[in-house]
């Protein structure tokens, strides 16, 4: 054990190693810098003369900047009479300011102040007669106030300087604002960010109001979220984290006040409570001056405290239901510390030991014998208050108190100490891999940086977290299970299968479309986007000098690329061939995890992984099977040697066989209750090939039952003889890893097989049908598809072009039309996508969700932009200037270079097909992208695909789309 974490230590000493950290203060022109020694991700904390906090770190990987803008004030500090206000807030930070969104700002201000006000009286009124005239007031002088108004200029501009990722999310403690920009735009970017915050102006309120009234409505209409708020309900009964929910309620909704928004926006969105973070390439010296410079007219001012009062002990178990159409589950939770305490350094531990996916409590005791179907944990830590979460899913026949029972039993075995001195270790370990991981992404270490503020959580006690938890012994976490959970002092939600009758539904009001001026923009957008930066280069993968090919034993090709970042490696064993080609094929994959081998039991084989700090998995589609093994590269022969002889020694055991069986007959059955399997894979499917197609491609229940433990272990015995590919990315040579897989993967060899002849499925042309499967739901989900040319790899840059233009995000034609105008959907998008086999052909994706009663409008509206593209010379201008931005700073790297390999191989392209695009796109004109549209989309026959709640819906309005044909689940799931 001693060498063990000797060489855990060495191999992670850029983070493991922490054993004095300090906080280093300097002052400069930009005001205090903090940075904290021994730091991985050497953050430097600047704290301005206003008060704005600017964590900034820098990570090279490509010449990208993930930021965030943080403000302290989330749904929590929602005033009670209002609540939602934060998040609907978040959405109003988007329609710009008095410099940009507006045509002509002093004539808009005029109009939006008689709104406001109308807003303050209709909310005050209980009449529904007069509220219904209220609100078309309202609704009559909104148009006006929009004929102003220059909609999604935020977005249009993020877009044209190549931003992607643009978003923002309001949680109980905050209200966080994400872009991802190129280098060479922070200039630009900051410009943009420091004028949305001088002076937000709540235009085009109503139609974004009727988004958070969808946005309500699909929260309604989801069990998870459900299951989440009366969690929460249980477990705070004081504070506004169970008192209020971060959307608000209906009535609140119903009665919105933009006074009050801006009462929170003028005491909460100051400098002295806000954060800027971002990591990525740039100089920080340089960064923090530009950032003084555009964000110093910021004034500080006292934030309001916000005090709650204290959570009494929970001295009985709190009992909640949720009912609806998703398969049954239960969560139970108990309340803790915040995020500053020392039980939030204790849950980190313990949710590991209970469950780290292969030698956790609830890992081997349930999950890996098959004891539910599924279970799991979870730490929710927020400032004030934590939660320590189990979960889990029964089998059949199983009731949701068994699961509970069995859940609690693992709890004790906790505090009885019922688990291994070494596991302590290695959770030290593998929590320490996860860290090396965080570090790799951008968007997770601006996360950290974010929490860390928000929480106001010291960064040294970040930076030290692992060194704290190295500390924590057995006999501290029996001690601690044994204070916080008891058999009484939780809350648990049962999550049951019926028609929650609670429920009610948002209703919209009457709306007019209001004028976009899509074709208009103000001086500061003009400004900005003439403010060129220096360029980047692109660069293009090399297929033939990039990636390094090598042939090992019995003709198997290695793909490699070198890690010199860190010490981690990932394994891949890429094979052509799926379910298409073998049916059992994905049984064989799914019994992976349970596999031991003739001298390994598969908890020994789990626990041998989890200490070397390794861990692998196998995957199966229709036409692959990726084979991975990754972790600490140090231990990658042991890996291999371990998992190697997973597949030339399995041990297949009956009563393991068929409890999985038992459990996918179990899976099938609970997917046909939810609406996005139903929806976006199943419906698509069956429209796009019929009811034989890959989805249905599958063994049925009765052959299921019928498998033998030789069917499985001959599959993924001969899985290996087939040809692959080996992809490795990892730190050890060329010369090491071919030596690595000859030895350990090839050595037993005769040679590889042709993979089997695959079923094939053509693309079925669509003749104006409507599929209906109906779903208890009170929005309603629509897919229009249309059929496509074969594939053609000279039109990659015109459909590039074309999606991004039509229906690629919040800036797109889709978007602004059917949102920002007609305020028929929350989310809506179009696609012209491309096949995933070079035989097959595009189709066009059309995806609705709105309200029943908005459904005829919604699909006419999308019909008629699908026939009839409407021309924006700045959307489009801004359109190509996004595509060229992305691809000029997109590093395709890692084991991401040997992806896009294999892909292009598949496609036959000899190049990087970003090449293309970018050499193609500068010189492609609005009516190149206009013909392609009439060729390839418009007037096509097309299959609408529909699901809701069939009394809701007015199938007579319909018809004229085509023939209404409602589907059983049994014919487009195949069972």
């Amino acid at each position: 054990m001693k060498n063990h974490l000797k060489q855990i230590n060495y191999t992670l000493a850029l983070i493991a190693i922490i054993l004095i950290s300090f906080t280093s203060c300097t002052t400069n022109k930009s005001g205090k810098v903090e940075t904290v020694a021994n730091d991985p991700l050497k953050v430097k904390i600047y704290t301005l003369k206003n008060g704005l906090k600017v964590y900034l770190s820098v990570y090279k990987n490509e010449p990208r900047i993930q930021t965030m803008i943080a403000v302290k004030a989330g749904s929590k500090n929602d005033p009670a009479q209002a609540t939602g206000l934060a998040h609907y807030l978040e959405h109003m930070l988007f329609k710009g300011t008095d410099k940009f969104g507006s045509l002509d700002f002093q004539k808009e201000s005029v109009e939006i102040s008689k709104i406001e006000d109308l807003f303050e009286l209709y909310r005050s009124t209980t009449d529904e007669a007069k509220r219904k005239e209220l609100y078309h007031h309202i609704d009559s002088i909104s148009g006006v106030a929009a004929k102003y108004a220059i909609a999604n200029e935020y977005d249009k501009l993020l877009s044209g300087i190549g931003a992607k990722g643009t978003n923002a999310f309001t949680s109980n403690d905050n209200t966080c604002y994400v872009n991802d920009i190129p280098s060479n735009q922070i200039d630009n970017w900051l410009n943009v960010e420091a004028e949305r915050f001088r002076k937000p102006v709540l235009r085009l309120f109503h139609t974004e109001l009727e988004a958070v009234y969808e946005e309500k409505n699909r929260g309604l209409d989801n069990d998870g979220w459900k299951v989440w708020e009366a969690l929460f309900a249980g477990l705070f009964q004081k504070h506004t984290y169970g008192t209020q929910t971060t959307i608000g309620t209906i009535e609140h909704l119903k009665n919105p006040s933009m006074k009050e928004i801006m009462k929170y926006y003028n005491a909460y969105y100051v400098p002295n409570n806000m954060a800027i973070f971002m990591s990525g390439d740039f100089d920080p010296d340089k960064v923090i001056k530009q950032i003084e410079a555009k964000f110093s007219y910021m004034n500080p001012q006292t934030v309001p405290s916000f005090s709650f009062e204290q959570e009494a002990p929970i001295t009985q178990k709190i009992i909640k239901e949720v009912y609806g159409p998703n398969a049954s589950n239960l969560m139970l939770a108990w309340r803790t510390k915040g995020a500053n305490s020392k039980d939030a350094d204790m849950l980190d531990v313990i949710n590991q030991i209970l469950c780290n996916g292969k030698a956790g409590l609830l890992d081997k005791n349930l999950n890996q014998k098959q004891i539910v179907l599924s279970s799991g944990d979870y730490v929710e830590m927020m400032k004030d208050y934590g939660t320590f979460i189990l979960y889990g899913e029964p089998k059949q026949n199983q009731t949701l108190e068994d699961v509970e029972k069995l859940l609690l039993n693992q709890i004790d075995s906790l505090k009885a100490g019922a688990f291994p001195e070494w596991l302590l270790s290695a959770v030290i370990t593998d929590l320490k891999l996860r860290k090396t991981k965080q570090m790799e992404n951008n968007y997770s270490r601006v996360s950290m940086m974010m929490n860390s503020f928000v929480n106001d959580t010291p960064w040294d006690h970040i930076v030290n977290t692992l060194d704290r938890y190295s500390k924590i012994t057995k006999q501290d976490v029996i001690n601690f299970a044994k204070e916080t959970f008891n058999n009484n002092n939780y809350c648990i939600v049962y999550k049951r299968v019926g028609e929650d009758k609670s429920v009610q539904k948002v209703t919209k009001p009457t709306i007019t479309p209001v004028q976009i001026n899509r074709n208009d923009q103000s001086e500061f957008v003009k400004s900005t986007l003439s403010n060129t930066p220096t360029t980047i280069e692109p660069k293009f993968i090399n297929y033939e000098q990039d990636i390094i090919k090598s042939n090992l034993k019995n003709n198997v090709t290695l793909l490699y690329n070198q890690n010199t970042e860190n010490e981690l490696f990932s394994l891949r064993y890429v094979f052509e061939m799926g379910s298409n080609h073998n049916k059992m094929l994905p049984i064989a994959v799914e019994y992976v995890p349970y596999l031991g081998t003739t001298s390994l039991t598969l908890a020994q084989i789990q626990q041998e992984f989890y200490k070397i700090g390794c861990e692998y998995n196998v995957y199966a589609s229709e036409d692959q099977v990726w084979v991975s093994l990754s972790g600490l590269n140090e231990n990658l022969d042991k890996a291999s040697q371990l998992f190697e002889n997973l597949f030339k020694n399995p041990q297949v055991e009956p009563i393991t066989l068929k409890n999985l069986t038992e459990d996918i007959i179990k899976k099938r059955e609970d997917a046909k209750k939810e609406k996005s399997n139903i929806l976006q894979d199943k419906m698509v499917e069956y429209a796009k090939y019929g009811p034989k197609n890959a989805s249905t491609n599958i063994l049925t229940n009765i052959e299921l039952a019928a498998l033998s433990t030789d069917q499985i272990k001959n599959c993924l015995i001969n899985l290996m003889t087939y040809n692959h590919k080996v992809l490795y990315y990892g730190p050890s040579s060329k010369e090491g890893v071919e030596k690595l897989i000859n030895n350990n993967h090839i050595a037993d060899f005769t040679g590889t097989k042709p993979v089997p002849m695959a079923a094939n499925y053509e693309l079925q042309k669509f003749n104006n049908i409507i599929y209906f499967v109906p779903y208890d739901m009170k929005q309603t989900e629509v897919v229009m598809l249309s059929s496509g040319d074969k594939f053609d790899l000279t039109q990659k840059p015109i459909i590039n072009l074309y999606n991004a233009y039509f229906g690629g995000d919040m800036s797109s034609v889709v978007f602004q039309e059917l949102r920002e105008s007609k305020a028929l959907a929350y989310s809506c998008y179009s696609q012209y996508s491309p096949p995933y086999k070079p035989d097959n052909s595009y189709y066009n994706f059309s995806y609705i969700g709105a309200q029943a009663d908005k459904l005829s409008d919604a699909i006419e509206g999308m019909s008629k932009l699908l026939n009839d593209l409407p021309k924006s010379d700045l959307s489009f201008t801004n359109a190509k200037k996004s595509i060229l931005q992305r691809i000029s700073t997109e590093r395709i790297t890692k084991m991401d270079m040997l992806f896009n390999y294999l892909k292009a191989e598949k496609f036959n392209l000899k190049h990087d097909i970003r090449q293309t695009v970018f050499e193609k796109v500068p010189a492609l004109k609005f009516e190149d992208v206009k013909n392609f549209q009439s060729a390839k989309i418009k007037n096509k026959p097309f299959a609408l695909l529909l699901i809701g709640n069939k009394s809701l819906i007015d199938f007579k309005a319909l018809q004229k789309y085509g023939t209404v044909k409602e589907l059983t689940l049994k014919e487009i799931f195949g069972y």
